[in-house]
């Protein structure tokens, strides 16, 4: 990887954690943000929620806020999702959040909240367009009126749909400021790298926001990374990969073996959008695990909230993020600026690493010593993050045998493993020679 895409992603690889926020017109039906595509809505039905969307208690502080308490370091925002809705004041189009009952640009309350909270900011766009006239309907794999009969045949100039997403990420670029990311979603069979004109979209990106980093999903998806992964990658493969509700069982690297910067997108329950019955959400040691094992493995954790159709994150995500933050508040140096480790994985959970300072992430309990696959000789000083406790390495007898590890207990009493300080994720600083 060359020192200059280094330089530009340090930043974001330095982060480790940021905040996903999917909202729109989608949040006042409750059940999915691809509900027009799912339920083969027409414009007609879907368009009537533009009236009814008030959002009267959104209040991006508050957002920011909880982001910042969770310990995220950056946030994107859906500017437009897949409907077409804008949730800022476009000029090229009605069908935005400033001519609903709300009349509110929500991208710039959203990035003067976040900036002001010391958040890098950045913002979701949608290359499909289920609004937009001009955008294929018949046919298309993922169109609401992919399967109407009445769309057939209807004549739509492509180009022009693409002049208009050329115009409306333009009003992006150069009407809000300083962005640090722009998350384009997504290219699928058909509609993918060159149908998108991607050079004219690089074009601007390097004359008006040439430090901004960009997701790979001008060619790829969540599931296909594109050329990011080949020895010479298109001029528009993005600088970070975007695996979604997974995380590679391995460091994602290129052909050459570097590695390659990436972000694994989850949601906090089912869904990315507000699901008023979706009541699944994931453990907070669940996704405080996940954001170890990211990091363990050289990534990051984007994690989703969708908020209500009033503008406010529920009550379960409220707690999660807040739960979420007080592990972030003690052990936040063990994923800041931490990649993977020199060591393998252990049984007993994952190791981080940050120069020669070590993180043991212990997420099982044992009934004797956690083993630490450095000699002895290699360790300066061991500490517990949880309380600042010096942890020593252990001569109990019965741990001879393998004089290749050294061994720590977390309790006084030096024939136990057990419980764990943190049930949720207890770490070790170990400093190395």
């Amino acid at each position: 990887m060359s020192s200059n895409k280094t330089n530009k992603t340090k930043w974001y690889e330095d982060s480790r954690f940021g905040m996903f926020i999917h909202w729109g017109l989608y949040s006042l039906i409750g059940v999915d943000e691809w509900i027009k595509s799912i339920n083969h809505m027409s414009d007609e039905d879907y368009d009537r929620l533009v009236g009814k969307f008030t959002a009267d208690q959104f209040d991006a502080d508050e957002w920011a806020a909880a982001a910042k308490q969770a310990g995220m370091k950056y946030a994107v925002f859906t500017a437009k999702h897949h409907d077409g809705f804008c949730m800022y004041d476009s000029q090229l189009t009605d069908y935005k959040s400033t001519n609903s009952p709300a009349g509110r640009d929500f991208v710039r309350e959203f990035l003067d909240a976040f900036r002001k909270a010391g958040i890098k900011v950045g913002l979701y766009y949608s290359l499909l367009d289920w609004h937009h006239p001009d955008y294929p309907h018949y046919g298309d794999i993922n169109h609401p009126q992919r399967n109407n009969p009445a769309a057939k045949g209807v004549e739509r100039d492509f180009q022009r749909y693409l002049d208009y997403m050329h115009g409306q990420i333009k009003e992006l670029l150069t009407n809000y400021g300083q962005l640090d990311i722009m998350w384009f979603d997504f290219s699928y069979p058909k509609m993918a790298g060159e149908t998108w004109q991607p050079q004219k979209i690089m074009d601007m990106i390097h004359q008006y926001q040439p430090q901004m980093l960009i997701d790979n999903r001008m060619e790829g998806s969540g599931a296909n990374y594109g050329t990011i992964l080949s020895a010479h990658p298109s001029n528009y493969a993005g600088d970070f990969a975007s695996p979604e509700q997974m995380i590679p069982p391995k460091p994602i690297v290129n052909e050459l073996g570097e590695p390659v910067p990436w972000e694994a997108c989850i949601t906090m329950n089912k869904h990315w959008g507000y699901n008023a019955t979706d009541d699944q959400f994931k453990s907070t040691s669940l996704i405080i695990h996940t954001l170890v094992e990211c990091v363990s493995k050289g990534g990051n954790l984007i994690l989703n909230v969708g908020p209500t159709p009033l503008g406010t994150f529920s009550a379960p995500t409220k707690k999660l993020l807040a739960e979420i933050g007080e592990w972030m508040a003690v052990n936040g140096e063990s994923v800041y600026g931490c990649t993977t480790a020199e060591l393998a994985k252990p049984e007993w959970g994952r190791y981080t690493q940050k120069g020669n300072t070590l993180y043991a992430h212990i997420q099982e309990e044992s009934i004797s010593a956690f083993p630490i696959a450095v000699p002895k000789e290699r360790i300066k000083q061991m500490t517990l993050l949880i309380d600042g406790i010096e942890v020593k390495a252990t001569d109990y007898w019965a741990l001879s045998a393998f004089k290749e590890y050294s061994y720590i207990f977390l309790h006084q009493d030096v024939t136990i493993g057990y419980p764990l300080p943190d049930p949720k994720d207890t770490v070790v600083r170990i400093e190395l020679t």
